[in-house]
């Protein structure tokens, strides 16, 4: 069966997360993608590259989604909401990783490796591709439940690039900052980051954790068939990139751990047995990265998995759904 080409936008495509999907989509064995990459006006013209193919990044405008089979944005909320009706006028498909058009009227939120929750129709305007941590979280609740799960008690270790560069560049700059004794930059955590574990931000940090962890029990819910067995902490790390994260999971008596390997791995969710996972080991992958240990009452997961790319897949993973619905050729 012959390899469908498809037509996708990536907006905000000169953020990490935006390269990152550039680089997932090229990469794609499920379909050959003709890529448009969409920008403000201030990175408009710059080149770049998805995989070998030399690339320019063009202004995005109401007019930039014509032809295009599925608009990808990826960068800010506010993009998103700006320019998301153009894009269905158009004709096209839409995955949000911005989470800025959950809750719409038909807008769906997605997994792409969830087992149980709702998929796209032809009714569907967008999809919102899940947290990564959602998606992990729903996938493990949903595979563990059939053999007595209670509940899920996690702590999850966030990067700095959950907030793209600018992030990276102020951790680096705080790192630098304190080892050359010179004052902390401070803009986008309002916090010191760096040689640090944090719960909280400053009041004015650009992420508010305990909104990002009430989207991810949320979304967890929303994914996992609507079973909340989630306790969640969330931690800012002073790491660049990856997430890791410790998982409980508490299950009924006399589950075997045979039986929990068989159940929970497989797909995504990947056994490293010999190293355990870290940001390293697990960079560059779609891949959820698992070591798994018996102990009273459940098992320890020890997880760690590369959120940019985690995310970009899911994105794509999600398109295809999507396109899947759409007839061959141009949509009239």
């Amino acid at each position: 069966m012959a390899v469908r080409r498809l037509r996708g936008a990536v907006v905000d495509a000169s953020t990490l997360l935006g390269k990152e999907l550039a680089e997932e989509l090229n990469d794609s064995t499920a379909a050959v993608w003709d890529l448009t990459l969409l920008d403000g006006a201030e990175v408009g013209g710059q080149i770049t590259s998805a995989g070998e193919e030399v690339l320019v990044i063009k202004t995005v405008s109401a007019d930039a989604f014509e032809g295009i089979d599925v608009v990808f944005f990826a960068g800010q909320a506010a993009t998103a909401r700006e320019f998301w009706k153009a894009a269905h006028a158009a004709g096209a498909s839409i995955v949000d990783l911005t989470g800025a058009l959950e809750g719409m009227p038909g807008v769906l939120l997605r997994s792409a490796w969830s087992e149980t929750a709702e998929r796209p129709d032809l009714a569907t305007i967008a999809v919102v591709a899940s947290h990564p941590m959602s998606a992990v979280l729903a996938l493990i609740e949903t595979r563990l439940r059939p053999l007595g799960l209670k509940r899920l008690v996690a702590t999850v270790l966030l990067p700095a690039s959950e907030l793209g560069s600018a992030g990276v560049d102020e951790l680096q700059q705080q790192a630098v900052g304190l080892l050359t004794f010179k004052p902390l930059q401070k803009d986008v955590y309002d916090a010191q980051v760096a040689f640090n574990l944090l719960t909280a931000l400053g009041g004015a940090a650009e992420l508010d954790l305990e909104k990002t962890r009430s989207t991810i029990v949320r979304q967890t819910v929303a994914l996992g068939a609507g079973v909340d067995l989630l306790a969640l902490q969330l931690v800012q790390a002073p790491v660049f990139h990856g997430y890791t994260a410790s998982v409980f999971a508490e299950m009924a008596s006399g589950v075997d751990e045979t039986d929990v390997r068989k159940v929970l791995l497989g797909g995504i969710l990947k056994a490293a047995e010999d190293v355990a996972p870290s940001n390293e080991s697990a960079a560059g992958g779609g891949e959820v990265l698992v070591s798994l240990r018996k102990s009273d009452g459940g098992f320890w997961l020890w997880m760690a998995a590369d959120n940019l790319g985690l995310l970009a897949k899911n994105a794509a993973g999600c398109a295809q759904e999507l396109a899947s619905l759409r007839p061959p050729g141009p949509v009239n």
